[in-house]
């Protein structure tokens, strides 16, 4: 798109944004965080296609008066680390919160195919877990351990290797929403469908708190993780479907942009139910319910705050701000 067509298309929005931050013309205080991430995609969209435009100079000045208005502070927007987690991507998920709902219902759904797969067919467990894995776990049951085969192989191996393959099953999950959404349905469809099997074959054998209280110790956030880059994959695919008011490439490169960023925010939880795999799940047999609960209750704590609460937090805040702007 040329500069000239850029500017015409968006000059409106910047407009309204301006007013909404210095005017106070803007009626629903629920806007303002919606603009304010337009607005930060154009400055990225800008920087990349227009870099030596004075727009980016216009869009990178009224982002930073903004943010200083509705935060109060300076410092904090010389520190594009702090906000990043802080601000943009609680301010994103806010936005497209309705794709976290759908990543949610889509995957308990395939949990739930998954469990009443297993009740009425006795094969699909090892259709999907494979002869070998349960095989194993059954021996493993039967010299009371069920969850021993986390103890295979080292410490260290283990948590690089687990970390490793989740953060391609997420990243895969997000490139693949670029099929309208669908690639990232299958990729949860057959995660969802693995845990229901694999956790209705422990109750099954009747030890399933066994279990419970070994496998989410890391599962927790690993699980959590795969529903946002999930979510992540749907924004993309929705992006291509839906374009709202933009052309569709403008719309594919934005949703790219934001699934993205949230993709890139899943990763510290990956990495942490990497480390908790391979270091502390093997030793769930042996340490005491209440640690291994208390271990699974902060996990789920940890990342359900950043994803489902969080984003809320800030987006009151920035209407607290702009109420008294």
């Amino acid at each position: 798109m040329r500069e000239v067509a850029f500017i015409k298309q968006n000059k409106e929005k910047w407009l309204n944004f301006e007013k909404a931050i210095f005017g106070k013309k803007l009626k629903n205080p629920d806007e303002l965080a919606s603009l304010y991430i337009q607005l930060v995609n154009d400055l990225s969209y800008a920087q990349t296609y227009y870099p030596k435009s004075k727009t980016i100079l216009y869009l990178n000045n009224l982002a930073a008066k903004a943010f200083q208005k509705i935060y109060k502070t300076k410092r904090e927007d010389t520190n594009r680390f702090v906000h990043f987690w802080k601000v943009e991507v609680p301010l994103i998920v806010y936005e497209h919160r309705r794709y976290v709902l759908y990543a949610f219902i889509l995957f308990l759904t395939f949990v739930a195919i998954g469990v009443l797969s297993a009740v009425y067919d006795d094969s699909f467990v090892r259709l999907i877990l494979g002869d070998g894995y349960v095989n194993d776990t059954l021996e493993n049951i039967e010299a009371g351990d069920p969850v021993a085969v986390y103890k295979s192989g080292s410490d260290w191996g283990s948590s690089i290797g687990i970390t490793f393959n989740n953060l391609r099953v997420g990243i895969t999950s997000f490139v693949l929403g670029i099929f309208g959404g669908i690639g990232t349905a299958y990729i949860m469809l057959e995660n969802g469908i693995m845990v229901g099997a694999f956790q209705y074959f422990f109750y099954q054998e009747d030890v399933l708190w066994e279990s419970v209280r070994g496998i989410w110790i890391h599962g927790s956030m690993e699980i959590f993780a795969i529903v946002i880059e999930g979510a992540a994959g749907l924004m993309l695919g929705a992006s291509i479907l839906f374009p709202k008011t933009y052309s569709r490439m403008i719309s594919l490169k934005i949703g790219v942009k934001n699934g993205l960023k949230i993709l890139i925010s899943t990763f510290p939880f990956t990495i942490a139910a990497g480390f908790l795999e391979g270091y502390v799940t093997r030793y769930s047999n042996t340490m005491p319910n209440w640690l291994s609960v208390g271990i699974i209750l902060f996990t789920l704590s940890l990342i359900t705050f950043y994803y489902l609460v969080y984003p809320f937090i800030v987006n009151r805040k920035i209407k607290k701000a702009y109420a008294t702007l």
